[in-house]
């Protein structure tokens, strides 16, 4: 049995150490119902004294930094691990004066501009999304415990990932899409291999018949918010924030979020090292939801859990029942975290200004989470001297019929002088 780590229940609390794959705690799962999140996600738990054992802070980060974080994975070793680099994506410190097109933040809003704006763009992971961290190491596991085929369901950064990562380590992936998934992405899971398989419904019910097969055959489940290791893959990214602050924790941190386990993954990674005394508090975050699909930030004070049809642009955070409600409804309240929603508009205005602007083009889910840091910025609600960062989480190349509006393509002219003449005349 391994005892490195077990799991806990987010619902009720009961813990589980098992070696073989998991996924929901058994209780709570059988009293789910069809229409709401589902029971029983699991959080791995690891010996927190044991990995401290008397470490001054400082040294104990440095000496996780260098074991590359396995005494907080759920692995034996990193034999198993991609060869394909994972993670460790680059940081970019903005100018805030530069952030809104405006350009009037200093005379119409004076101290807005002393806060900090760090972007981490996790579109440089090899499949060009931040989904590349929980396939890493749900793959790295699977080849661990040499298990077969591994499935998915996605609207297709997830399966991209996972059928990339797969190729890498010789491995079957098996990926169930909604047949409305964006192009490009199904075109991603084709070119890597993997078996793709369209489902006429959306992403939720996609979601449902892969957890059947995996259920029917014995497949191993990616899942997101069904297998626990995608929030144990996601986290690392605390960890690189942290690092690439200097050893500080940022103030902020605006995360797109669809089911809830980005979110739930930085929150996992800050706790673990809450837990390992490496910070003294934890961060605000902020989980950004396109307008058109704010069901998980809906339901936070409800009840009675309330699904609506979703509608946006931004297909990686269009979800109609967010599978990780409960661990991410969970986090916010334990940890004070903040809710807000953006519109399409906002969305593709936010694509473009950080296209023209920082030269890195993100997806529209991505650019929701910049959406967020302009309005918040608008608000004033950013405060002198803190640390706030945007979490871009996939390439704009993904999707590029969502942001067709914004391009005008001019119609081609005759290779002549003239027409030359003409043309810097007119622009110029």
């Amino acid at each position: 049995m391994n005892s490195k780590f077990h799991y806990e229940c987010c619902n009720c609390g009961k813990t589980f150490e098992t070696d073989d794959a998991i996924y929901l705690c058994p209780d709570c799962e059988r009293m789910g119902r069809p229409g709401i999140p589902p029971l029983g996600v699991l959080k791995t738990v690891y010996d927190y004294a044991r990995i401290r054992n008397g470490c001054k802070p400082d040294i104990l980060f440095t000496r996780l930094k260098r074991e590359r974080f396995l005494p907080l994975l759920p692995l034996r070793d990193l034999r198993g691990w991609t060869p394909l680099r994972i993670g460790d994506t680059p940081m970019y410190q903005l100018d805030p004066a530069s952030i809104l097109p405006t350009g009037d933040l200093t005379d119409s809003h004076p101290g807005k501009c002393s806060c900090g704006i760090f972007v981490k763009d996790d579109s440089q992971n090899p499949t060009f999304s931040f989904k590349d961290r929980a396939s890493a190491l749900v793959s790295a596991w699977a080849a661990e415990h040499k298990t077969g085929t591994i499935i998915a369901a996605s609207t297709g950064n997830a399966g991209s990932s996972l059928a990339g990562i797969c190729a890498s380590l010789h491995q079957k992936a098996m990926i169930f899409v909604p047949a409305s998934a964006p192009l490009a992405k199904l075109t991603q899971i084709v070119m890597y291999g993997a078996r793709i398989i369209p489902v006429k419904g959306n992403y939720d019910v996609a979601f449902d018949l892969s957890i059947k097969a995996s259920g029917i055959f014995g497949f191993y489940n990616r899942n997101t918010a069904y297998n626990p290791f995608t929030i144990e893959g996601k986290k690392i990214v605390a960890f690189e924030i942290y690092e690439q602050l200097g050893h500080k924790i940022p103030d902020r941190i605006f995360i797109p979020v669809g089911d809830g386990v980005i979110l739930s993954g930085a929150y996992k990674g800050f706790e673990d090292m809450l837990n390992l005394g490496i910070i003294e508090r934890m961060p605000v975050l902020v989980a950004v939801q396109a307008e058109g699909s704010r069901n998980l930030i809906d339901n936070l004070n409800r009840d009675e859990f309330i699904s609506f049809p979703s509608d946006t642009i931004a297909d990686s955070i269009s979800v109609d029942v967010p599978r990780n409600f409960y661990m991410t409804a969970g986090y916010l309240r334990k940890y004070n975290g903040e809710t807000m929603a953006v519109t399409d508009k906002e969305i593709l205005e936010a694509s473009s200004f950080i296209a023209k602007n920082l030269g890195m083009f993100s997806e529209p889910a991505a650019a929701a989470a910049f959406a967020g840091l302009i309005k918040y910025i608008q608000d004033g609600k950013p405060g002198p001297g803190s640390r706030n960062v945007v979490l871009l989480t996939g390439s704009g190349l993904k999707d590029l019929q969502s942001v067709k509006p914004l391009i005008h393509l001019p119609e081609p002219f005759n290779p002549d002088t003239d027409t030359l003449e003409y043309l810097f005349d007119k622009t110029c």
